[in-house]
């Protein structure tokens, strides 16, 4: 019997979904924020002791393991990289501070730098020039190369980032500089830009280059130990890495494009929602994922989740195709404080998985959001997590009297209610920015909440927005890792072709997919079958920012019909996004885009079951006061999540509790677990 398992290691727990070709086996365990690698192995103990078996005969019978990881974004969040040095064009070092002008906030006159991931005496430029067509302007100075190569030795320095300019055009310089630091320094970890992002704009360029260099030796690391480890102990089948485009990779890709996985977790949440979404049929989706750190969120339209390639992570610029997520520190663990001027603030700070929330009885003592939701009732102290872990509701209140409500004046009830606002006006926010700030409305979009907490808040969220549907999977607390057992193999890359459309050869563009494509089919794994998908980097000229248009073709060949609908297309994509277009106007290519899928066989989302009767009696506990922001606090009906059958309907106010989350049905709403085991909740105030 062949096992499947995917693992998601979060702030505060770390997630396990495993499969053995029936019944799926979900199941936390606490994170460990220094060692990723023993809470790994600690989820694959609660695996192996759920199917009666060893960790070595449950690892010698798994012919897959899935790792959803945030050893690259934690580095990047704690500037906790490795000592990187970078190697550009001479006078172009000081590119990475500038930022093309770029500053958070505008009349901020105090607002500091950013971290330095990169300290200026380490950024060194060489002799070189490569002009805009590609042609060899200044040969490359190799005696200036080795020299930088052994003062990066002597300081310290673990990983290179390459960037010369137009090296997107010519990457020989590049190439050459690579071979040069692996003669006088072959231990030092190596990025090409041209390997990394081949993309006109240098900033970006860059920015996106130091990021891997200074993320993927740590990442290396990790998987090199985890995978001896897992193979130590007699594993025998493929380990792979979720990616931040949605898709996973193989160890190899993995350990040298760090900068690919800095949104590994999160991204495996968006899968797994596209395919849950797509079971109880709705295509359009606005996802809440809220954690112990994070409250992360990202719109599906038509099936597909958004793809950004302008996203910062900590003050850096990373331009490689991610998952667009928005995160805002409002997780479950987010501390809530009175600041100096006596207001009452929610995160960013988290208490993380150690201590922990006040209620968790591991030595907090700061109030946080999970607090707040004890004390208003929408949590059980006797059945977190299933019953596995009982809540100290003193230790929440004595919290709360300390920090917020003696320094307020107020009661503990009315602090944790302010808190309570406060981290849903945040979120009601965050959903805003990726719809309506992308000129999508949220009423179009059903909300589907998940992570540990984020059932409990999302009603709020759909109220304050206008949604009518809230989509909670029963699964909702390791969703993501359970993405990451439904994701696909999947290469994205991109190359800069500026030319202006009209003035395009399609046998041009057609020679320029290919070699696109040939590199995208080397990196990706074996697997059953494939897709390709095609897109093109488009603005009217003189514009800044481009829009990606899919290229809608079933041939290899680009032929003019069809780039003269992806210019059409591009118009309208234009009007959708900003509400305008410009047909009149030229239009520009700027870069063009492959992503290439290969499927595997995964484990199935499950099979529908038949509805039983609408009343949810046989599962109802009884009652406990629960807040409400109509009501105030009233006596609230309670309800056993394992006991409810597809088809029962309860009607809000109301709580369900499942094993990993908490389910607040608010009064004007109505939820009906569906066929498939998510609850459809229906929103009518």
């Amino acid at each position: 019997m062949a096992y499947s398992i995917a693992i998601d290691v979060g702030g505060t727990f770390t997630d396990v979904v495993a499969a053995d070709g029936g019944e799926l086996f979900t199941g936390k365990v606490p994170s460990r924020p220094n060692d990723e690698a023993a809470a790994v192995l600690a989820a694959v103990d609660s695996v192996a002791g759920h199917y009666g078996l060893g960790r070595e005969d449950l690892l010698r019978r798994t012919g897959f393991f899935v790792l959803g990881t945030t050893v690259v974004t934690n580095a990047m969040l704690e500037y906790d990289g490795v000592p990187t040095g970078l190697i550009t064009t001479e006078g172009f070092r000081d590119v990475i501070e500038m930022r093309r002008g770029y500053k958070e906030s505008l009349f901020d006159l105090t607002l500091p730098a950013p971290h330095p991931i990169v300290r200026r005496r380490f950024r060194r430029g060489v002799t070189e020039r490569i002009g805009y067509a590609g042609d060899v302007v200044v040969p490359l100075d190799e005696d200036q190369v080795r020299a930088v190569a052994r003062d990066f030795k002597a300081a310290g320095i673990e990983s290179i980032a390459v960037c010369l300019l137009f090296s997107f055009v010519n990457d020989a310089h590049e190439r050459r500089i690579a071979e040069i630091v692996a003669e006088e320094y072959p231990e030092c970890f190596v990025t090409l830009s041209a390997d990394v992002l081949p993309q006109v704009r240098e900033f970006e360029r860059v920015s996106t280059t130091v990021v891997n260099a200074y993320t993927s030796p740590m990442l290396k690391r990790y998987l090199e130990r985890l995978d001896v480890a897992l193979r130590d102990a007699g594993f025998g089948g493929s380990l792979v890495v979720v990616q931040s485009n949605g898709g996973v990779m193989d160890v190899a890709y993995s350990a040298e494009h760090g900068v690919d996985a800095v949104l590994s977790g999160p991204a495996g949440g968006v899968v797994a929602a596209v395919a849950l979404g797509e079971r109880s049929g709705y295509r359009n989706i606005i996802t809440a994922d809220m954690g112990g750190t994070s409250y992360d969120v990202c719109l599906i339209h038509d099936g597909k989740p958004a793809v950004g390639v302008d996203n910062w992570i900590s003050r850096y610029r990373v331009a490689v195709p991610l998952v667009d997520i928005h995160t805002i520190g409002a997780g479950g663990g987010s501390i809530a404080w009175v600041d100096e001027a006596g207001a009452l603030r929610v995160g960013p700070e988290s208490a993380k998985a150690s201590p922990g929330p006040a209620c968790y009885g591991r030595g907090g003592t700061r109030p946080t959001v999970t607090d707040a939701n004890l004390l208003l009732g929408y949590m059980d102290a006797d059945l977190f997590m299933g019953g596995a872990m009982k809540l100290d509701r003193a230790a929440a209140e004595a919290a709360f009297d300390e920090h917020i409500a003696r320094p307020l004046g107020i009661s503990v009830h009315d602090a944790a209610i302010g808190v309570f606002r406060i981290a849903n006006s945040g979120m009601s926010n965050a959903l805003r920015y990726v719809s309506v700030s992308r000129g999508r409305d949220p009423r179009d979009y059903a909300l589907m909440a998940f992570g540990g907490a984020g059932a409990i808040h999302a009603g709020i969220q759909a109220v304050d927005l206008g949604i009518k549907t809230i989509l909670v999977p029963r699964n909702a607390s390791v969703l993501s890792a359970f993405g990451g057992m439904v994701a696909d193999f999947k290469v994205s890359r991109v190359q800069s072709f500026v030319r202006p459309a009209a003035g395009t050869g399609a046998d041009e563009l057609s020679e320029v997919f290919r070699r696109v494509q040939e590199e995208a089919e080397r990196l990706l794994p074996e697997a059953e079958s494939t897709r390709l998908e095609r897109f093109v980097d488009m603005r009217y000229e003189g514009q800044v920012q481009e829009v990606i248009v899919p290229l809608n073709t079933r041939t290899r060949r680009i032929s003019d019909v069809s780039l003269s609908r992806a210019v059409r297309d591009f118009h309208e994509l234009h009007e959708e996004l900003y509400a305008h277009q410009r047909p009149d106007q030229p239009v520009q290519i700027v870069s063009i885009r492959v992503v290439l899928t290969g499927f595997r066989q995964t484990a199935a989302p499950g099979t529908a079951r038949k509805f039983a009767q609408e009343d949810p009696g046989a599962a109802r506990l009884g009652t406990r006061p629960v807040y409400f922001e109509s009501l105030g606090t009233v006596d609230t009906p309670v309800y056993d999540g394992p006991q409810l059958e597809p088809g029962n309907v309860v009607a809000g106010p109301a709580v369900i509790h499942e094993p990993g989350t908490t389910i607040v049905v608010c009064d004007g709403q109505e939820a009906m677990l569906d066929q498939y085991e998510t609850y459809v909740i229906e929103v009518v105030g």
